[in-house]
């Protein structure tokens, strides 16, 4: 009898959850197909009901529905929804076959969208999408494209596959997931396997997923090391070369330094000064003079390449610097932002020659406190050029050319790097590896970067000289708009949520942070510890992961990393072109000149930091194709490595001794069936149990290397 009185009190409950269920999917229905108009039966049909009950209570949803102004009928009888559907406009981020997310700033959250929901749109382009699901209960948003606003690139670089009656160019990009036909008679001189450019010429249709195209260029046989290096640069969007007007250019400035150019110049050219590079450095920007006052300080001068002298306003260098806006520095080769007639010679401060500079000035006592500054426009004179390892000799030793000036301006950085520590600076000192090659850019080894006191004491003056500018411009002239424009470099705080992820995983290590705190302090007690341990490249990748990322900008902002109130870049002008903005705004502004129009500068500060970005991760893929080269002749090989990425479809694994990156597909474990606890970054077995997790070490078999898509295969080797 209980029993059966229990029943009757569950019917109303589950009547309930059943006709919410319903309408649920009815509400799931009218979202996800807008504009379109459904009638009873055919809702039916769409919603696989077949009990009678279930059919009366649609219709009373959809009645009810109707009558709360949610949905309405039309003229043939059939309902439509009421409601005007959001929308709102993205950047595809196409991550796999099966999907991708739109990212917005209008949306918290990116949206997913299932490829078949995509109208096309490929990794990157700007898109409108419909919101057809609310995100909710840690689950991400879900749309579809309504709109193709523009496409990101209509170019792309692949491997061509050639048939007697027609070629696929396959894509080298793992964002893009499609083949591009083309017929024989566009192919020029292609052959088969060889590397490409292809351009479409028609898109996907109804009909046809593969786009037609033809090929623009043929860049060499897959595998090659010059054919691969080019594919990288076409990828993106870089130039193989300088156009012949801008050589042009560079050829008719004046070699000799005349009378007029020196005017309003302030001579260092009998100060000891010289220039401290990597022993492969051709374009030398940045020089170091010491003098010693009759008062026991010193003035310290940072010279750097005068650039905006030879590149003017208006002229074709200018242009052409400003849309390349950086140099490109590949694993082979750099991809200059100035032609080599200024890079490597007219604004190379080489020894033994006189050079038109701009240069931060400091009279400072030997605890590196600054009395006083001065900036402006001089002429040099390089007395020596030293390598790093000459100059870390020169400092160890105390012996050769100019070792005393060398040793004191060391300790003066020390001093300078130690004020800045204390003041809440992050200690990244992350772990570059370089590439030996051999002269077919085959890689024979990756070897560690190793940084000693001699990059840290040119590093401690750079910051200095790029921080007591933009101090100097913030404090001083007052514009319209209260200060006077300038461009900044700035570092927004990290994200609470980011950093509390990085927390937890650093946990993993036995390293504990405390977030709540202070941050830079607990980060830099972190990048102490880690050092030399197996986990430590990870973790510091992970930490600047987790970071802001620095950009310019006009806003005035602080850059926590440094924990400089405010800084720029001044040091670098012939590689970066926001240098060469800051020594023309300075100098304009040192000449009495009045604040300049915000605008402009602000959209040339965008355009650097999306060019920047472009270079960084033109300059990553070249390291990644040096890696996957590198380890082709180690498959089958068994490494240790650290878990140093999770996704739902495999998880990456940094090999500890040549610290490369390969992944493991959750499909080649074979042990259990894995799913992806996104929230907890792991996987875990089913049946098993098993958890693997970031920062887990592991043991792995490299299986499988592709050069084409720069990808690593490994499989996990069974331990007992």
């Amino acid at each position: 009898m209980s029993k059966k009185r229990k029943n009757k009190t569950e019917k109303p409950q589950q009547k309930s959850s059943n006709v919410k269920r319903i309408k649920d999917q009815v509400r799931g229905v009218f979202a996800h197909h807008i504009g379109e108009r459904f009638s009873y039966r055919q809702l039916i049909k769409e919603l696989g009901l077949r009990d009678k009950k279930s059919k009366e209570s649609l219709k009373d949803i959809l009645f009810g529905m109707e009558s709360k102004g949610q949905l309405a009928k039309a003229p043939d009888g059939r309902f439509i929804s009421a409601y005007e559907p959001e929308t709102i406009e993205g950047r595809v981020d196409h991550v796999n076959a099966r999907f991708a997310y739109i990212i917005s700033d209008q949306s918290e959250d990116d949206i997913w969208v299932k490829t078949d929901d995509l109208k096309f749109a490929i990794d990157k382009d700007i898109v409108k999408v419909q919101i057809t699901k609310p995100g909710n209960d840690g689950f991400r948003p879900e749309g579809k494209v309504v709109e193709l606003v523009s496409r990101a690139k209509e170019e792309f670089v692949g491997r061509i596959e050639l048939s007697p009656k027609f070629a696929f160019v396959v894509p080298d990009s793992r964002n893009i997931h499609f083949d591009v036909f083309v017929y024989p008679e566009k192919i020029m001189k292609a052959k088969h396997n060889d590397k490409v450019m292809v351009k479409i010429t028609r898109w996907h249709d109804a009909k046809n997923r593969s786009p037609m195209g033809e090929v623009t260029a043929v860049l060499g046989a897959a595998g090659e090391n010059e054919a691969e290096i080019h594919s990288i640069m076409a990828e993106f969007g870089l130039p193989f070369k300088f156009p012949e007007s801008i050589e042009d250019a560079a050829a008719k400035i004046p070699t000799e330094i005349s009378a007029e150019d020196l005017k309003d110049r302030r001579d260092f050219r009998n100060i000891t000064t010289f220039t401290v590079d990597p022993e492969d450095a051709k374009d030398f920007d940045d020089a170091l003079s010491i003098e010693k006052l009759d008062n026991g300080d010193y003035e310290i001068g940072i010279h750097i390449a005068d650039v905006s002298h030879y590149v003017t306003p208006k002229s074709a260098l200018e242009k052409e610097a400003v849309q390349r806006a950086t140099s490109v520095y590949l694993v082979d080769r750099t991809i200059p932002m100035l032609p080599e007639k200024l890079s490597n010679g007219l604004c190379s401060l080489r020894p033994n020659e006189d050079k038109l500079t701009f240069s931060a000035s400091f009279v400072m006592d030997t605890e590196g406190k600054v009395k006083k500054k001065w900036f402006g426009r001089t002429i040099i004179h390089s007395n020596r050029r030293f390598t790093y390892e000459d100059a870390q000799i020169g400092i160890e030793t105390g012996e050769g050319d100019y070792a005393t000036e060398l040793q004191l301006l060391n300790s003066i950085a020390h001093k300078l790097r130690d004020k800045r520590f204390k003041n809440g600076a992050v200690n990244f000192e992350t772990t570059e590896v370089k590439f030996q090659l051999d002269e077919k850019g085959k890689p024979l080894a990756v070897v560690p970067k190793v940084r000693k006191d001699a990059h840290k004491m040119i590093e401690e003056f750079m910051l200095l000289a790029n921080r007591e500018v933009a101090t100097y411009i913030y404090k001083w002239g007052k514009g319209e708009n209260g200060k006077y424009t300038f461009v900044y470099r700035t570092h927004d705080n990290p994200d609470p949520e980011k950093l509390e992820n990085f927390s937890k995983f650093a946990a993993k290590f036995g390293h504990k942070m405390n977030v709540s705190g202070d941050i830079s302090q607990s980060l830099n007690k972190l990048m102490d510890e880690i050092t030399g341990k197996p986990e430590q490249n990870v973790l510091e990748q992970l930490a600047i992961r987790s970071m802001a990322k620095a950009k310019y900008t006009t806003e005035p902002k602080g850059h926590f990393g440094l924990a400089f109130d405010h800084y720029t870049h001044f040091t670098s002008p012939i590689r970066r072109y926001p240098d060469v903005m800051v020594h023309r705004l300075l100098w304009h502004y040192l000449q009495g000149g009045k604040s300049v129009e915000v605008e402009p500068e602000e959209k040339k500060c965008v355009h650097s930091s999306e060019r920047e970005k472009n270079a960084a991760d033109a300059e990553r893929a070249s390291i990644k194709y040096k890696q996957v080269e590198f380890m082709q002749s180690m498959l089958g090989e068994d490494f240790e490595g650290i878990v140093s990425g999770v996704t739902e479809w495999g998880i990456f694994v940094e090999i500890v001794e040549t610290k490369c990156e390969g992944m493991v597909r959750l499909a080649d474990l074979d042990d259990d069936f894995y799913e992806f606890d996104e929230k907890n970054y792991r996987i875990i077995g089913k049946r098993n149990k098993r958890i693997i997790t970031l920062g887990d070490k592991l043991m792995v078999k490299v299986v499988k290397t592709d050069i084409d898509r720069r990808t690593i295969d490994l499989d996990l080797v069974q331990e007992d």
